[in-house]
């Protein structure tokens, strides 16, 4: 056997590139175009006048608005251009606020001092600067008690008035009767 001789996998498959996002250089389609960008005149150019520019530049010609009558191209290194792109796409991604929803549950016939328990992890929740979804679950037969689940979640809703306020009322979805509340405030 051959130590040189590669190990036979089957007909190879071409590598396929990622296809660019945009419309670059001579992939335009437009005829005329809106040119932006830094060290040219802004206007209306022909295709050609266009990506002369570009070349004269040794960039490209990139397509930013292809909705727009004409299609707005701005001059740029495309690589840079996408980097850019990115960058501005994450810094928004981690400006972005998470919302955390913490979940609470009842059952129909919660006692007064679980009731208490949990409201008092409901408030500390709440000045944290979270979601509360509070629901009360109905084993079995239970259902028959759902005005009773009503009235727990409407009973928690009115002592959580000071920190919270109610985002939606008791609403029942299959064996779960469910209640939202936000903070009036958000910690910060």
């Amino acid at each position: 056997m051959a130590l040189n001789k590669p190990f036979n996998r089957g007909p190879r498959l071409p590598f396929k590139k990622k296809e660019a996002e945009h419309n670059i250089n001579q992939f335009i389609r437009a005829q005329e175009v809106r040119l932006v960008g830094d060290n040219i005149e802004q206007g209306i150019y022909s295709l050609r006048d266009a990506l002369a520019l570009a070349e004269e530049q040794e960039l490209d010609l990139v397509e930013i608005s292809p909705n727009a009558v004409p299609p707005v191209c701005k001059i740029t290194d495309y690589n840079k251009f996408i980097y850019e792109q990115k960058k501005k796409l994450k810094e928004i991604k981690s400006n972005a606020k998470q919302t955390v929803i913490k979940e609470i549950r009842f059952g129909p016939n919660t006692d007064d001092h679980d009731f208490e328990f949990k409201l008092k992890h409901a408030i500390k929740f709440l000045e944290a600067g979270e979601k509360v979804r509070a629901y009360v679950h109905f084993k079995g037969r239970a259902i028959v008690y759902k005005e009773q689940g009503e009235i727990l979640l409407l009973r928690f809703a009115q002592a959580l008035e000071e920190v919270g306020k109610v985002e939606q009322l008791p609403k029942l979805e299959g064996k779960r009767m469910f209640l939202t509340v936000t903070p009036k405030a958000a910690k910060k």
